[in-house]
C-alpha cells in the first residue's frame, strides 16, 4: 500500500510539473514546443533534430520542429524561479549536521564555427581529450548553474542556463546567476545552499560580485598563487595602518602559518585524507574579500600523492540555529560537484543539446532551454519507470538519466499531453513567383579584450 501511494505521489508530482511548464513557461508555440519535448524524452539518442519528427509523441509534419524552436517563446525569467523553487528544501546531507545543496557553476560552449549569419559569436575554449588539453573554437559559451540531486552519481538538473554575450565575461553572467539563485531561495532556511565553482571563478573580482549572499561560494584556485594574511594589529604610530599581512605562496610552505584547523581522515574512495584550513587571506588587490583558503591532501598513502587541491572558501551568513562548517563539510560539498560533468555530456550526446544548426541565437537559447527541462522530466520520472535494459547492458539499482530515458515510453500512455492535437492549415503556397532572395548579412567573430589589457 506505501508504495503505491508513493508512485501516485510520483506520478502527480510529474503531471503537475508538465502542465505548469505548458501553462507558465511556454508562451508561444506552446503545442509544438510541448510535443516537441515529448519527442526528445522518448527518442533516444537524438541522430538529428529532424529525424524527432518522427517520434509518436510529436503529432505534427517535420517543419513544426523548427517553427516552434524559431518563432516559440518561453518564459525565462519564470521558469529560472521555478526551477530553483523544486530544489528541496532541507537539502542533502553531506555530513550529519546539516542538510547541503550543492549547486556547481560551469561553462560549456555551443561551437558553431561555419555559421556566418550567426551574430556575436566568440572564441570559446572547447575541452578535448587532445595531446595538449584542449583547443579553441568558435561559437557560444554557455553558463550552467545546476544542483546535484545526488552525490557520486550523474544527476545534474540545470537551474539556470544562460548564454554569455560578448559583452560580458562568464564571471559576470555567473554572479547574476547566483543572485537570482539567491533570491529564489530566500525562504528556504533549513538547508545551507553551497555554490561549488571552477578555477576561472577564483578569484576577488568574482568573490566581491558574490559577497554577502544567503549562499556560501566554494571555488578551486590555483596552484600557485600567493596570497596576504590578515593585517597586523595597529601599532598607534602616525600614517595609514597596514592593508596587507604576510605573504603566503601556495607552493612557498615555510610562508605558511599555522593552519585554524587540521583534519585528518579515511576515505573509501580517496584513501586518506588530509585537510588544512587558514582564515582571514585575501589577494593584493582584494584586501576587502577576505576569505578562508583549504589545502586537501588525498591518497597520502601512495609512494607518490597527487598534487593538492587549493579551495576559497566564501562563508555566507550563519543562518539561525546552524553549525559552523567543518573544512570535512566544505571538502566535501565541493567534490560533490562531480555529477555536472557526466550532466552535460548527457546533454549533448544523448539529447543533442548541440546538434541543431538554427539560424538564430535566440532560437539556440530556447532549444537549450528544452533540453534543461527534458533533465527534470527525467528525474521526476526516475522513481515510476522500471528498469529496461538491452540485452548487452546490466540491471541498475540507481537508474542513470540515459537509462531512464530508455524505460521512459510506457508512461506517456498514462500521463496524456496537456497539448492540443494539430489542426490542418492545408498546403503552404511556398515562396511568391518573382519575389527575390536577399542573402542574410554575415558577422565577423568577435574577440574579446582581456582583462589585462583593459587595465593596462
Amino acid at each position: 500500500m506505501n508504495n503505491q501511494e508513493t508512485t501516485k505521489k510520483d506520478i502527480n508530482k510529474l503531471i503537475e510539473f508538465r502542465q505548469a511548464i505548458y501553462a507558465n513557461a511556454l508562451l508561444a508555440r506552446r503545442d509544438a514546443l510541448f510535443d516537441l519535448l515529448d519527442a526528445l524524452l522518448s527518442a533516444g539518442p537524438v541522430s538529428s533534430f529532424a529525424m524527432l519528427s518522427q517520434s509518436d509523441q510529436f503529432r505534427r509534419k517535420w517543419c513544426s520542429l523548427y517553427t516552434a524552436v524559431e518563432d516559440g517563446v518561453l518564459d525565462s525569467n519564470w521558469l529560472r524561479c521555478f526551477l530553483g523553487q523544486q530544489v528541496p528544501q532541507q537539502g542533502i546531507c553531506v555530513l550529519p549536521q546539516q542538510g547541503i545543496c550543492v549547486f556547481p557553476i560551469d561553462g560549456s560552449p555551443w561551437p558553431r564555427p561555419r555559421s556566418r549569419v550567426l551574430d556575436d559569436r566568440q572564441y570559446v575554449y572547447q575541452a578535448t581529450s587532445d595531446v595538449n588539453g584542449g583547443t579553441v573554437t568558435i561559437g557560444y559559451p554557455y553558463s550552467l548553474l545546476e544542483w546535484c540531486a545526488e552525490p557520486h552519481s550523474s544527476w545534474s538538473l540545470p537551474v539556470d542556463v544562460r548564454r554569455v554575450p560578448s559583452a560580458q565575461t562568464a564571471q559576470e553572467v555567473g554572479a547574476a546567476q547566483i543572485k537570482a539563485l539567491a533570491n529564489t531561495r530566500i525562504a528556504c532556511l533549513e538547508a545551507l545552499d553551497i555554490i561549488a565553482a571552477d578555477g576561472k571563478y577564483g578569484n576577488a573580482g568574482f568573490l566581491r560580485s558574490v559577497k554577502g549572499l544567503r549562499c556560501g561560494i566554494l571555488a578551486r584556485l590555483r596552484c600557485d598563487r600567493v596570497l596576504c594574511g590578515p593585517p597586523p594589529p595597529p601599532t598607534g604610530k602616525k600614517g595609514r595602518p597596514r592593508v596587507h599581512g604576510a605573504r603566503f605562496a601556495f607552493k612557498d610552505p615555510e610562508t605558511w602559518s599555522a593552519p585554524a584547523e587540521v583534519i585528518e581522515l579515511e576515505d573509501p574512495c580517496w584513501g586518506q585524507v588530509r585537510l588544512e584550513r587558514w582564515n582571514g587571506l585575501h589577494e593584493k588587490k582584494g584586501a576587502d574579500v577576505p576569505y578562508a583558503v583549504i589545502r586537501a591532501n588525498v591518497h597520502l598513502e601512495r609512494s607518490q600523492p597527487p598534487a593538492a587541491l587549493w579551495l576559497a572558501w566564501l562563508s555566507p551568513d550563519p543562518l539561525p540555529g546552524s553549525i559552523p562548517l567543518t573544512v570535512e563539510a566544505i571538502w566535501r560539498a565541493y567534490i560533490s560537484r562531480w555529477p555536472v560533468e557526466p550532466g552535460i555530456h548527457f546533454r549533448k550526446e544523448t539529447l543533442g543539446w548541440t546538434m541543431p544548426r538554427f539560424q538564430t541565437k535566440e532560437a539556440g537559447d530556447r532549444w537549450t532551454e528544452l533540453t534543461a527541462i527534458a533533465c527534470w522530466l527525467l528525474y521526476l520520472a526516475r522513481p515510476i519507470v522500471g528498469d529496461t535494459p538491452l540485452p548487452w547492458q546490466k540491471p541498475q539499482q540507481r537508474l542513470t538519466p540515459q537509462r531512464v530515458q530508455q524505460s521512459i515510453y510506457p508512461i506517456f500512455a498514462l500521463l496524456g499531453s496537456p497539448a492540443r492535437p494539430p489542426k490542418r492549415r492545408g498546403k503552404s503556397p511556398g515562396w511568391p513567383p518573382g519575389r527575390q532572395r536577399t542573402p542574410k548579412q554575415r558577422y565577423a567573430v568577435v574577440k574579446k579584450t582581456s582583462a589585462a589589457a583593459k587595465t593596462a
